[in-house]
């Protein structure tokens, strides 16, 4: 593989991590490419603790900042010190200075902070990997909250990605993890993710969105956006006075019952999941809010996934299976979303769901986590060679963080329940949405083309049987096999019958006495006894010979 020179400190340096933190095997895989093993591996030498991984990842850049917050809900990839550890990535990274949010809202805006508001803090209220929110008050009194992209940030992210995916594309190529894994399809699903955090304006139009479908949510707000005031790089919304979820003191929680809140806040995901058809497919703690009012607010709808009718019949299928522990149904529906490579071991991937599942069902209800278990049973897919559409993944990781908001908010919530009590009225939602006019006036064009040919059809059907020409077609698969199956059948009774006709006539002439005797009996019946046992051997030993050599010609074949 062919690196730029420009790339290669860069590609170094994720070499160092692979070092430092156990991808060892990876990075002697490298070597012989690119770099040089004896220095990454004397760079990269340092005791690894989990806390040093987001400090790491932080000094890289924004870029590996945003994988150190995806892989911060991603169990099924980290151990929990790491994942503890990546937590401070969510909300906890430098801010830029002042200067340059002015010179960008100036810019994005066309008029000077201080025209477009009645007053701008100076200190951001909090930092994200991609940009950072200051709290504002537009002229007119509203208090708001500003986002403002990270001051050449899509260069930066650009550049990373060509050295992600130059190492992607190796380490499918040279690795079997990668081959495993896929790790290019991976990068390019978060590729397209970034680009859409990066664009301001899509976020506004998914604030606007959420906001419509969970408008009838009495305990869920979704902060709007001021359009007049918002660009591709500047967002500005209504201001949302509360605290992170996981930041709630146990007093507050004794006032403000969280059992109604978290049943609302996973109904809600429900249904932009399964009937919506859009999502917040990021809403870890920084994200989620309680409000003053004591409504659940979700803030940061850049990120969110899509799911496709037939998808969303599918999860809502696998969401039941993983709570009533059909671990055949979920392997099923597995198999039905997701891509055989030609080396899916298919006996292994089932006996893997029925352990898993089996295990989560011997667990108490309220410690059962489905998004844990969905991003399980995709590691167990990936490891037995079935490929399944990123939105899984993307599903888990947001059902997982849901799991854990909702233990905060009531630590004696049962997702799997919630799932079952919920799943008449999501199907019921799912069946009014495709309701629609366009749909009706659809089925109505197929009705009347179905009528205005009935006639005709009918007509001619009429004429087929007036004329005795119907005709009726039967296409059997392998009829020549079962008509010589039949015949066989036939055949062994045939000659049943014969040598039961041989046995009783041998006992009747047993009582006529004649001259000619065998073996001191009449001698007519015992022939007929003899022949009736020798038939009876040789039907015996041909039916076991014909049998041998069917079973053999199946397993050839």
């Amino acid at each position: 593989m062919k690196i730029s020179a420009d790339h290669l400190k860069r590609y170094q340096q994720i070499a160092q991590l692979m070092w430092k933190y156990g991808r060892i095997d990876l990075v002697t895989s490298m070597r012989a490419n690119v770099i040089d093993v004896d220095d990454v591996s004397a760079n990269g030498a340092d005791e690894a603790l989990p806390e040093h991984l987001a400090d790491d990842l932080e000094a890289m850049g924004p870029t590996y900042v945003k994988i150190g917050q995806v892989l911060s809900s991603r169990p099924d990839l980290l151990p929990e010190a790491y994942l503890k550890a990546l937590c401070r990535l969510q909300d906890s990274v430098k801010p830029f200075p002042y200067f340059e949010v002015e010179q960008i809202v100036t810019q994005q805006l066309g008029v000077r902070i201080s025209k477009a508001f009645a007053h701008f803090d100076e200190e951001p209220i909090a930092a994200a990997s991609l940009g950072q929110v200051h709290a504002a008050s537009l002229r007119d009194g509203r208090r708001v909250v500003v986002k403002i992209q990270r001051p050449g940030i899509r260069t930066v992210i650009a550049q990373d990605f060509e050295v992600l995916e130059q190492i992607a594309a190796f380490l499918d190529e040279h690795t079997q993890v990668g081959k495993r894994y896929r790790f290019r399809v991976l990068l390019e699903e978060f590729r397209l993710s970034i680009q859409q955090e990066l664009n301001y304006e899509r976020e506004a139009q998914n604030l606007v969105a959420m906001g419509r479908s969970l408008k009838d949510f009495d305990l869920i707000y979704v902060p709007q956006p001021i359009l007049d005031y918002s660009t591709g790089c500047v967002l500005t919304m209504e201001e949302v006075r509360g605290r992170k979820v996981t930041a709630v003191s146990r007093l507050t929680m004794l006032e403000i019952p969280g059992a109604p809140r978290v049943d609302a806040l996973f109904r809600a995901y429900l249904k932009q999941i399964l009937v919506d058809g859009i999502f917040h497919a990021d809403p870890h703690p920084g994200n989620v809010f309680l409000a003053d009012d004591g409504r659940i607010a979700l803030l940061d709808l850049g990120m969110v996934g899509y799911t496709t009718p037939a998808m969303q019949e599918n999860l809502l299928k696998l969401l039941l299976a993983i709570g009533e522990g059909k671990s055949d149904e979920a392997a099923d529906l597995m198999v039905r979303i997701g891509q055989k490579s030609p080396d899916f071991n298919g006996p292994e991937f089932r006996r893997r769901i029925v352990l898993l599942l089996a295990l989560r069902n011997s667990q108490p209800l309220h410690q059962i986590n489905v998004g844990k278990s969905m991003l399980e049973l995709t590691q167990i897919a990936a490891e037995n060679g079935l490929f399944v559409p990123g939105e899984l993944t993307m599903l888990g990781k947001t059902l997982l963080q849901l799991d854990e908001i909702g233990k905060v908010l009531d630590p004696h919530f049962e997702p799997n329940e919630a799932i079952r009590r919920n799943a008449a009225q999501l199907m019921s939602q799912r069946m009014m949405r495709d309701a629609t006019q366009g749909n009706l006036f659809g089925s109505m064009l197929e009705l009347k083309g179905f009528l205005g040919t009935l006639p005709t059809k009918a007509n001619h059907l009429i004429d087929v049987v007036a004329n005795s020409e119907l005709e009726v077609r039967v296409r059997s698969v392998d009829a020549k096999m079962v008509v010589e199956g039949i015949e066989k059948v036939a055949n062994r009774i045939a000659a049943g019958i014969v040598l039961a006709a041989l046995i009783i006539g041998a006992a009747l002439l047993m009582r006529v006495e004649t001259a000619f005797r065998l073996f001191g009996y009449p001698g007519l019946a015992m022939l007929f006894f003899l022949a009736a046992g020798a038939g009876g051997f040789w039907m015996v030993i041909s039916t076991f010979i014909t049998d041998q050599r069917s079973r053999k010609n199946a397993e050839r074949k």
